[in-house]
């Protein structure tokens, strides 16, 4: 079957990412596993490089040019995000350095400014544990009590279940927009509506969404949104936290040090406005600065397309998959991103993980940091297989030749 328009322009897509180059154990890379982490195209790389070799300076603390630019740059990155998520206001946006510290952030400051004894917060059965910890923490040091909503053997949340579970003490609910481990997207736009009838606040962890579809955190009406940069092709060690302004300024700083502050003296400290407020000492500016160029990269191709070339990914493989004897695949949501997880009977997802190594395949075998999810489905590990904007057909088919022959040596 010749390759449809959209798919001569995504394999063109591919010649922007060197690592894409490479070979593994001698064998040409087919990259899997976009879910943990996303390759990353020249123009980031050039960002980075670029910054450091000849513009590098810090930021919000000297008139010289260096300066000026590195915090027009910075500042431009936030203007970026505010765009691409639709914020209101670019003070929402708050610079971490990933999900798993924007969630703790806001577990820290909403729970110290909104959580009280006999409080309840929800997530679900099948969160990462970046979105369950953080809430067993503050359930524990605030004495509130941690509800979780259950899922169906296909890895849906069940609604039913999250009605009941919600009432007068519910402060916040917590909930990934896709699931990291079977590729679910969830209704998020109804679980936010469920709970702000009952007049609670809601975050989504959108590491796994963002860089795979259209996000607008204002016609989601979302409380707090939640992404990492490495996920979007961007560098690691930056995230997004993004919040409705009035929450934001309801709640405490986490950290205390430079920029957050107004004014310091012994007796007290005021605190600067936001987005400052929340972001204490130097930044990660160069990280921040390399979003950005990512950012105008998957704007610059339309996550909308992107979204269509991985479902087109993601239902291609799946037709392979559930071809092969003894493979089941771990999720099976009506609504899925491009995330494949499955078990071969007789066999360890360690032993196809390294089987497909050699073969120059990279995909990941593990619980994938949601160990309640795999206990939920009666297993300790799954292989996954999750694509990018870069993957293509006959990588799939390589893929799927290369996993019977190691099935076939593993049994």
């Amino acid at each position: 079957m010749p390759p449809s328009k959209i798919a001569s322009a995504f394999y063109k897509l591919r010649e922007d990412f060197p690592m894409l180059k490479q070979r593994m154990h001698g064998k040409p890379l087919i990259y899997f596993d976009t879910a943990a982490t996303a390759q990353k195209p020249q123009a980031v790389i050039n960002a980075l490089t670029d910054f450091y070799q000849n513009r590098y300076g810090t930021v919000h603390r000297a008139i010289y040019e260096l300066s000026v630019f590195s915090t027009q740059q910075y500042q431009e990155t936030r203007r970026k995000v505010k765009a691409f998520l639709n914020a209101n206001k670019v003070e929402e946006i708050i610079f971490t350095r990933g999900t798993t510290e924007s969630i703790n952030m806001v577990a820290y400051s909403f729970g110290k400014a909104f959580v009280k004894p006999g409080d309840e917060v929800i997530i679900s059965e099948i969160e990462h544990h970046s979105n369950i910890v953080p809430w067993q923490i503050l359930c524990e040091d605030r004495n509130a009590i941690l509800r979780i909503i259950p899922v169906s053997d296909r890895g849906e949340l069940n609604l039913e279940e999250y009605a009941k579970l919600l009432n007068s003490k519910t402060k916040l609910v917590a909930i990934a927009h896709v699931s990291n481990a079977l590729g679910t997207v969830n209704p998020i736009k109804k679980i936010i509506d469920m709970a702000h009838a009952a007049g609670a606040k809601v975050l989504i962890d959108g590491a796994q969404s963002t860089p795979h579809m259209p996000v607008d955190v204002q016609d989601l009406d979302a409380d707090f949104y939640v992404f990492s940069g490495h996920k979007i092709y961007g560098p690691t060690g930056i995230g997004i936290l993004y919040g409705k302004e009035s929450l934001l300024e309801s709640m405490p700083p986490c950290q205390g040090g430079g920029d957050m502050i107004e004014t310091v003296t012994f007796p007290k400290t005021t605190y600067n406005a936001l987005p400052l407020k929340f972001e204490a000492g130097t930044p990660m500016i160069a990280e921040v600065i390399g979003l950005g160029a990512a950012i105008d990269y998957v704007s610059g191709i339309g996550v909308e397309n992107i979204q269509h070339w991985e479902q087109e990914l993601l239902n291609y493989a799946t037709l392979h998959l559930q071809a092969i004897e003894g493979l089941r695949i771990i999720g099976t949501a009506k609504e899925k991103g491009a995330i494949i997880s499955f078990v071969v009977e007789g066999t360890h997802p360690l032993d196809l993980g390294t089987m497909l190594d050699l073969r120059g395949i990279a995909i990941r075998t593990g619980h994938h940091c949601a160990q309640p999810t795999m206990r939920r489905f009666g297993i300790s590990a799954t292989a996954r297989a999750s694509f990018g904007l870069y993957n293509t057909r006959e990588e799939i088919d390589q893929f799927i030749v290369s996993l019977r022959e190691a099935i076939k040596l593993l049994k």
